[in-house]
Parts: structure tokens; sequence; C-alpha cells
């Protein structure tokens, strides 16, 4: 394999309840609803993406909400922290933003950059960093306009309970390229201009336990079928146990566990989320894949509805 990853396709995490999740990540932190569906394997729980006007690669979040779910712990295997990329002379707009909503937020350093770091509804850890590098977001919602908008990701914090391990899975087999150590971390470059500078743990962190508020998965970028079908073998000849490839819809998609005990999915940039409905009207109807489609009345009356609205904060 001698093409790396760009960097960043998707972070999927677990929370209990759809419409706050929508408050939170389209009405408080403007990004767009681009994909309502359910998850494949619990036909009964949404699967919500959120990303710029398109749900590109490198921007896009997805939920499962499911209200049962046990609180999680943060910690060692999981992505600890999800870093968000604004313009620019941005950061004191989002200062002002999360501080008029009530979302507690501390500014950090780290490799040099300041950083703006909250939580989400569900404990779900988050940081702002303003960067030149990015395509503008062209998405503009409630209280936040598009010059100040969230571009994607600007990368992630992996914690790991085994960096040196995680650390040469990175280099040697996903292609990016250490470019420092500060303190408590190391970070890695991928090639992309967003989602792509990622910082782990130099030293072994406890295991973390899976539920609400954290992160399920972090999923990498292939650029086409192809090339996916090769990531699939150069993995397995690193010594990682792939899964199948399977069809998302959206994406193809393929998962492995790797020594830090962190869920990687690598998947395809293409077919994207407009397959299947018309780019203005992203995120506005349940999208089913067609395995579903006879089931569709069922499948709606176990899940609750919710809508993507403006905040009262924004109204006033």
């Amino acid at each position: 394999m001698t093409t790396p990853t760009a960097g960043i396709h998707h972070i999927t995490a677990f929370v209990r309840d759809a419409q706050r999740t929508a408050d939170f990540y389209a009405g408080a932190l403007g990004l767009r609803l681009v994909k309502k569906t359910i998850n494949f394997d619990a036909p009964e729980v949404y699967h919500l993406y959120f990303g710029d006007e398109a749900g590109s690669p490198g921007t896009i979040i997805t939920f499962f909400p499911f209200q049962q779910s046990r609180k999680g712990r943060i910690g060692g295997g999981q992505v600890g922290v999800t870093t968000y990329l604004v313009p620019e002379g941005a950061f004191g707009f989002w200062q002002q933003r999360l501080a008029k909503l009530n979302v507690a937020a501390e500014v950090t350093t780290r490799f040099g950059e300041t950083y703006l770091a909250f939580e989400d509804p569900d404990g779900l850890k988050l940081e702002i960093v303003e960067r030149r590098e990015g395509r503008a977001s062209a998405w503009s919602f409630g209280g936040v306009p598009a010059d100040k908008a969230i571009k994607g990701f600007g990368g992630a914090i992996l914690y790991s309970t085994a960096p040196a391990q995680t650390a040469d899975l990175l280099v040697n087999v996903m292609g990016l390229t250490k470019v420092g150590q500060e303190g408590a971390y190391m970070r890695f470059q991928s090639t992309a201009d967003i989602g792509n500078l990622i910082d782990v743990n130099v030293t072994r962190m406890e295991a973390g336990h899976g539920g609400a508020g954290t992160v399920h998965h972090i999923a990498w970028r292939a650029k086409d079928d192809e090339e996916h079908e090769r990531w699939r073998s150069h993995v397995a000849g690193s010594g990682y146990q792939p899964t199948p490839i399977v069809d998302r819809q959206y994406f193809k998609a393929l998962y492995f566990r790797e020594a830090g005990g962190i869920l990687f999915e690598i998947a395809t940039d293409p077919p994207g989320f407009a397959r299947d409905e018309e780019p203005a009207k992203l995120g506005e109807k349940l999208m089913l894949p067609e395995w579903f489609e006879a089931s569709r009345g069922q499948i709606e009356q176990l899940l609750t509805p919710f809508e993507v609205r403006v905040l009262e904060e924004d109204k006033q």
C-alpha cells in the first residue's frame, strides 16, 4: 500500500437523545443534518449524520441515539477528543457563542495552537481550533453565519492503551507522518487539509468503556472502491484482522481494532449523501436501505420524532 489515507472520514459516537443531539450539533454548532437513517444492525435506533452542506468526508460526525444507553466512560481505546476547525478570526465568535448558550468552555494550548475545549450534553469531549487550511463552509444555520461556521474536523486526540503500537500503526499502516511530541502527546499528520492532525497520548491510558458520551469508532478515508480493496489487503497483511467490506449506502466500510483498543474504520469517499436525496433536501426525510423499506411503518413507530430547529437563544 503506497497511498496514505488523506485523513478522517467520519467519527461515530453514542448519545441518548435525538432531539437534544440535533439541538446541540445543528442548533448550537451550526452543522447540517445531512442524513437521517437507522443503525442497519439495530433498526430501532437512529443513525444521524451531521457535517458541512454536503456531508463531505472530513466533516461528518454521526450518532446512535439510544435512550436506554448506559453512561460511558472516556478512556483508553477510544477517540478522547474530537477537534473542530473554524476559520481564522472566528475563535472569539465561538467563545461568545458558547457562553451565550451556557456551554462551559476552557481555553487550552497544545503544539503551539489555542483550543476552546467543551463538552456536548452527553459528555463527549470537543474542541475548536482556528486554522487557515480547509475550504470555508457554505452552510449557515441559526446563530452561526457561514463565515464563522465549522469547516470540518481539525483532527482528534486518540486515547490509546498501547500508545507506541498505535503510533506505529498510524505511521506504518495508515501512512501518517509523525511531526512532533510535546508533553503528554505525540502528533501525526495526514495529507488532507482537514481532519489531518492526530494527537496520541505518550503514556498508556486506562481503558474506558462504551456508552452514551463516548466515541464508538473513527473512520479514515479511502478515495474509491479500488483503493478500499487495497486497504483491506494492506491492513490484513500488516497483522490486523479487518472485517469484510460492508455497504453502508453512502460509503463502503471495513473495520478493525488496533492494538491500543481503538476501533478503526476505513470508508470510501463516494458515493456520498446525495445518492438518495436531492442536495437541497438532505436530512429532511428518514432514509432506509431498500431491504428495510417493507418495514418502514414499523420502524417509524419505534423511532421518536425530532426536528432540526433554531434555538430560542437565536430567536431573540
